[in-house]
């Protein structure tokens, strides 16, 4: 028996993937400091 084990990576993420993931945190970001403050967020999906 092997002592060495393998792990399958996933495929790195696209360029627009991780793009739209960033903007997603800075937007749910935004909106939960609004929302801390009283106030409707300003942007939104």
């Amino acid at each position: 028996m092997s002592k060495t084990a393998s792990v399958a990576l996933a495929p790195s993420a696209s360029l627009f993937a991780r793009f739209m993931a960033a903007l997603d945190r800075l937007l749910m970001a935004s909106a939960e400091i609004s929302n801390h403050n009283g106030d409707l967020p300003r942007f939104g999906l």
